[in-house]
């Protein structure tokens, strides 16, 4: 059995302190050691831009280099060594090595290498994780509407997510509680399909209600893929009749329609009386009932049944014939307003003319008052006329006022 020399057993021994060495400098920290690289882990989503930055504390002028998961160098200091447009060199100082790596790919995934050639060499790692970004999610299962009180079951699938995505489903703005997840794992590829199932028992109100499948991944901000579906739900009729006045008087036209709002909309429509048949100037046209000539003997229950092919409902209306004279309750409102503005005017022209007959009478008495004025104190009919004519400047006005 041949022995190694024993140069070669010491340089053995020597490469084995080194690699000793440097794995102990690996898990040390600034404090420790100064020349240290220290990195972080970092995450990306499916074609986004990564950040891989390398610092030490001090410097003694020795270069940093950054190398990828098959320990090719990707950068030696300011010096790309890979041909891979997508990897940039961000920021090289004699304490920092950054580099960026753009339109990210699963395949990017996994552990980085920091070194600094100092004797002995010493790395860090950076583990860089690559989200698959799920994509929207899409509904199958409703292809047709339902009739109401039916059960639809309806699935909600997305792929290519990484870790597998979670979906969430909606009633309008409800959240509902759906169907176990399936994850599934696709050939060849680090992603995941993921899909759930929802079950509704529908009813009327349902109708076009939006049914929303939702992604909740780390990749994407909350909301931000997410599929609707408007329900179909098919319902019976709900019958309202509407009469063509709210006062058939006797004599008069009349006319009933009925109103059935149902999915679909109702294609049939019969009349009858209750307590007897349909009277003979009653003649029923599809969705209206005409009365040709209303009479007191018309009075009753009347009832419309609507059939839209999914089911038949009715309604009632109860006919009761006024007399030719009546008056409906509004014309009566009206009139009253009416009869209330007229007296209200009447009053104010009465008072009116009471304030201008007062005003008449109080300067007619005036007038005749300043035309005698001065004939009192005259000494002969000629000089009272002179007086009542001009008067005296300096004599004082008597005023009576007659009322």
């Amino acid at each position: 059995m041949a022995f190694p020399s024993a140069p070669f057993a010491l340089w053995s021994v020597s490469l084995l302190t080194v690699l000793f060495t440097a794995a102990v400098h690996s898990n040390t920290s600034f404090e420790d050691d100064p020349l240290q690289p220290m990195t972080s882990d970092e995450t990306v989503p499916v074609g986004g831009t990564v950040t891989l930055t390398c610092r030490v504390a001090e410097s003694d002028n020795s270069s940093l280099q950054w190398s990828n998961t098959a320990q090719q160098t990707l950068y030696f200091g300011e010096k790309r060594a890979l041909r891979d447009n997508r990897i940039q060199l961000h920021r090289s100082t004699s304490t920092e090595l950054s580099i960026t790596i753009s339109e990210v790919q699963l395949s990017d995934e996994g552990e980085y290498t920091c070194s600094i050639f100092t004797m002995p060499v010493r790395t860090a790692r950076a583990t860089v994780t690559v989200l698959g970004v799920p994509g929207k999610p899409q509904i199958s299962g409703f292809e047709h509407a339902v009739k109401e009180g039916e059960k639809v079951t309806l699935t909600c699938t997305s792929t290519g997510s990484k870790p597998p995505a979670t979906l969430h489903w909606y009633k309008g703005d409800q959240l509902l509680k759906g169907g176990p997840q399936v994850v599934e794992t696709v050939d060849g590829n680090p992603t995941y399909n993921v899909s759930s199932e929802l079950t509704l028992e529908v009813s009327a109100s349902d109708d076009n209600t939006l049914i929303t499948c939702a992604v909740n991944h780390p990749s994407l901000t909350p909301g931000d893929k997410r599929s609707e579906q408007a329900l179909r739900v098919l319902y019976s009729p709900n019958v309202v009749i509407h009469p063509e006045s709210t006062l058939p008087r006797e004599g008069e036209k009349f006319s009933l329609r009925c109103v059935g709002n149902g999915n679909p909309e109702p294609t049939t429509y019969t009349w009858d009386k209750k307590d007897g048949g349909l009277p003979l100037q009653a003649k029923p046209d599809g969705a209206v009932l005409h009365f040709l000539m209303l009479n007191k003997s018309d009075n009753g229950v009347y009832v419309c049944h609507a059939d839209n092919g999914i089911g038949s409902s009715e309604g009632e209306y109860t006919l009761l014939v006024q007399d030719p004279t009546a008056m409906s309750t509004t014309s009566g409102v009206d009139h009253a307003v009416i009869g209330g503005v007229v007296a209200v005017i009447v009053f104010i022209l009465l008072c009116l003319l009471i304030v201008l007959g007062r005003y008449l009478i109080r300067h007619k008495g005036t007038y005749l008052t300043h035309e005698a004025k001065g004939s009192d104190d005259a000494p002969d009919a000629d000089t009272a006329i002179i007086n009542a004519e001009g008067g005296h400047s300096g004599a004082e006005d008597k005023k009576e006022y007659f009322i």
